[in-house]
C-alpha cells in the first residue's frame, strides 16, 4: 500500500497575480508606449506608388506621395517618430546623392517636416551606404579600404544638408570612429545646435541585415566587419556606446535588438541618456515567416519581441512593426 504523502500547501503563491487578465495587466513590470515606437520608412526616388519589399513582407519602398500618408497614420497613431532612408536612381563612389539638397533623403525630409510638422521626430539616416555604388557606408581609399577621416567630413556635410532639410534628429550609422562627435561639431558651428543625434552606437556586422539590403538596393559586395562590431564583443558595444556620449550624442542605439539583449542591458546600465534598439529587417522577417506557415502566433510574437527589447532596457524602440504595435499595445 502507497503511503500518502503529506503536502505542505505553499504560503507564498506568486500565481495569485497571474490568475486573471486583469490581474496581469496591473502588475506587470514593462510597458510599450506607442511614443516609445519609431518606424523606420524607406523612399525611393523616381516612383509613383510604393514597391513591395519581398523579404519584408508587409513594408514597401513609398514613393514621396505614399510617405506623406504613411507618416500622417504615424502620427496619427501616436507613434515617436520615423526614422527616413532615402534610395535615390543613381549612385556613385562618393555618395554625393546624400549631400545634394535636391536628393532623394533630403527632399523626404523637408515632405515629412511639411506634413506633421512636429507630431512626430523626424529621423533621418545619415549614412552613405544607400548612395555609393560599392555599397560600403564611407569614402573608400585607391586600395578598397574605407576611408574613417574622409567618411567623417562626408557625413558632416551630409549632417548639414539633412539639418538643411528640416530634420530634427540625424542618426550618424557608419560606425566610423569620431562619427558624432564631427557631426556635433558641424551642427553647432552652422547655427543647426537644436538638431540632436541618435547615435548608432553599437553596431554589429549581423547576419541579419539581409532584408535591408533588398530594402535599400544595395550595392555591397563584401562585408563591412573592418567598421561594424564583432558580434562577440559585448565590453565593446558599452565602450563605443560611452564614446558617443562624450562627443555629443543625445541618444545611444544598439543595433540589432534581439540577438544583443545583453548588450542593451549593459549600455542601459552603463549610461545617463536615453537608449535606443532597432529591431532589424532580418529580426522582422523571421517572425513574418513563422507566422506565414502557421508556426507561431504572429501578433503574440510581436507584442512579445517588443516587450523584451523594452524589458532589457531600450527606451526607443525602431520597428517595422511600429505602426501596427501601437494598436496591439493599446489592446
Amino acid at each position: 500500500m502507497t503511503e500518502e504523502i503529506d503536502i505542505q500547501a505553499p504560503l507564498i503563491r506568486p500565481r495569485r497575480l497571474r490568475r486573471t487578465p486583469a490581474l496581469r495587466r496591473m502588475v506587470a513590470e514593462t510597458h510599450v508606449l506607442p511614443s516609445q515606437l519609431v518606424l523606420p520608412v524607406f523612399v525611393r526616388e523616381g516612383i509613383d506608388e510604393p514597391r513591395p519589399i519581398s523579404t519584408m513582407p508587409g513594408v514597401v519602398q513609398h514613393s514621396r506621395d505614399s510617405l506623406k500618408a504613411a507618416v500622417s497614420e504615424a502620427a496619427e497613431l501616436g507613434l515617436g517618430g520615423v526614422m527616413l532612408f532615402g534610395i535615390p536612381e543613381h549612385k556613385d563612389a562618393t555618395g554625393s546623392g546624400g549631400i545634394d539638397p535636391g536628393g532623394v533623403l533630403n527632399l523626404a525630409i523637408t515632405d515629412v517636416v511639411a506634413e506633421v510638422g512636429d507630431q512626430l521626430t523626424v529621423m533621418s539616416d545619415l549614412c552613405l551606404d544607400e548612395f555609393t555604388d560599392h555599397g560600403h557606408c564611407g569614402v573608400l581609399t585607391p586600395d578598397g579600404e574605407v576611408d574613417n577621416d574622409q567618411t567623417l567630413a562626408a557625413y558632416a556635410e551630409m549632417a548639414l544638408a539633412q539639418a538643411a532639410a528640416g530634420v530634427d534628429m540625424v542618426g550618424p550609422s557608419g560606425m566610423m570612429d569620431g562619427q558624432v562627435a564631427v557631426v556635433r561639431q558641424a551642427l553647432d558651428a552652422a547655427g543647426h545646435s537644436h538638431v540632436s543625434i541618435i547615435a548608432y552606437s553599437a553596431k554589429y556586422a549581423s547576419a541579419f541585415f539581409g532584408p535591408f539590403r533588398e530594402a535599400v538596393d544595395s550595392s555591397l559586395t563584401g562585408d563591412r566587419k573592418t567598421y561594424q562590431q564583432d558580434p562577440a564583443n559585448g565590453i565593446e558595444g558599452v565602450r563605443e556606446a560611452l564614446l558617443d556620449v562624450e562627443e555629443g550624442a543625445d541618444i545611444v542605439m544598439v543595433k540589432p535588438a534581439l540577438a544583443y539583449l545583453d548588450v542593451i542591458r549593459r549600455v542601459r546600465d552603463a549610461v545617463d541618456i536615453p537608449v535606443a534598439a532597432y529591431n532589424i529587417s532580418g529580426e522582422y522577417a523571421m517572425v513574418e515567416a513563422a507566422a506565414a506557415n502557421g508556426w507561431i502566433d504572429r501578433e503574440a510574437a510581436i507584442v512579445e519581441t517588443l516587450t523584451s527589447i523594452r524589458r532589457a532596457g531600450a527606451d526607443v524602440i525602431l520597428t517595422y512593426w511600429a505602426a501596427e504595435a501601437a494598436s496591439l499595445f493599446r489592446r
